[in-house]
């Protein structure tokens, strides 16, 4: 096949790169460009996708012997990503940046540009396996090592997407295997450290870099029952599950610390309650996609087990679900109701709920409301 190999500049997708070649597939080498500075490419960070990224991977495609291009989707990334996590953080809600750049630079505009030029597939560094069931239809499922599994992040993947997806890391049993692979390989990467927090934010100061560009206002702080026991400097700055950072004046009747309950940016107020009142017990997700073809239920309406996962290393928990109905907010394919048996902490709206049966992806939503049924409503 003719394979677009997606090179961020690190290990995995070096090696997966590698093995491409290796299979006897026609590989060419592309490194994002996401954003731009004077004189350069890309500014750097401590997430990925840095100007030296950039060099890693031509390093990387030199050694392979593969053609290498750098395609500047900077402005696609501005405003997909970018702007979209403004935008939802605005909104009192949490966005996950990486699920975002997966779904619409990733694995929509990059393999769009790839099918146009001829190419067959992208190829990625992402632990994660695509598998064809009897019919010859694809599911995506999870990557030998659960420790470094990555399918959370690559739940919006669609049916079509997959058709078209490489994971050739899928059945490696750790990381370790991969660097000493590198390493035999000649690769410069082979020991270079894993990326971390949000590419766009060089200092990983989230609340600082809001600060910059959501208008914040001084709006007061209440408690589970709506009596106010604090002020705060914008309600944006703040998260669902935060202890840290509150500045209470009136403490807990109990003299135990409060957590962030809820953002209510349209009140500007923060709710804030005891560690308890986290526990998650009902998600509805709008925006819902499957992975791969949907099961049967899901076009009945019918209730479905399931295993629900809200955070990229989070564990997954028991769950019910089901497909309903909904306004206009949840879009064409209605409103996912999950139903979790066991309950979760500090669930946030914006956050993305992917639903797994076994190890396969069954699909994911961007939740719009989490609800405790220990708590009243306020």
């Amino acid at each position: 096949m003719r394979v677009l190999a997606a090179m961020s500049g690190g290990v995995d997708s070096a090696v997966a790169a590698a093995r491409a070649v290796e299979a006897g597939h026609d590989v060419v080498g592309v490194h994002l460009a996401l954003s731009r500075m004077p004189g350069t490419l890309r500014t750097g960070s401590r997430g990925c996708c840095t100007i030296e990224d950039s060099r890693d991977a031509w390093r990387a495609c030199d050694v392979l012997g593969i053609p290498y291009y750098v395609w500047d989707f900077s402005e696609r990334f501005k405003e997909d990503v970018v702007q979209d996590f403004i935008d939802e953080y605005a909104a009192g809600r949490t966005p996950n940046p990486c699920m975002r750049c997966n779904e619409r630079i990733k694995f929509a505009a990059l393999l769009e540009k790839a099918l146009a030029l001829g190419f067959d597939a992208v190829c990625t560094g992402h632990y994660a396996k695509v598998i064809e069931d009897a019919d010859g239809n694809r599911e995506l499922h999870r990557a030998a090592d659960w420790a470094k599994d990555q399918s959370y992040v690559l739940g919006v993947l669609t049916h079509e997407q997959l058709k078209h997806s490489m994971f050739p890391l899928a059945d490696t049993p750790s990381k370790a295997e991969v660097r000493a692979e590198a390493e035999r390989r000649g690769l410069s990467v082979a020991n270079k450290p894993d990326s971390h927090d949000i590419c766009f934010i060089p200092d990983g100061d989230t609340a600082g870099w809001l600060a910059e560009k959501i208008d914040m206002s001084t709006g007061d702080i209440v408690d589970e029952t709506g009596t106010k026991v604090g002020e705060h400097p914008g309600a944006n700055a703040f998260t669902v599950g935060q202890r840290r950072g509150l500045k209470l004046g009136t403490p807990a009747a109990d003299g135990k610390p409060r957590f962030v309950l809820e953002i209510r940016p349209k009140e500007n107020k923060v709710v804030v309650g005891p560690e308890a009142l986290l526990a998650i017990d009902e998600i509805r997700g709008i925006k819902v996609s499957w992975a791969g073809l949907p099961i049967a239920e899901v076009g009945t309406g019918a209730e479905f087990d399931c295993h629900a996962q809200v955070r990229a290393h989070g564990d997954p928990v028991p769950a019910t679900a089901r497909m309903e109905a909904a306004g206009d907010d949840a879009g064409a394919a209605g409103q996912l109701v999950v139903r979790l048996t066991t309950p979760l902490r500090g669930v946030a709206p914006g956050q993305t709920i992917v639903l797994y049966q076994g190890s396969r992806v069954l699909g994911q939503a961007t939740i719009d409301a989490a609800r405790s049924l220990q708590r009243a409503e306020l």
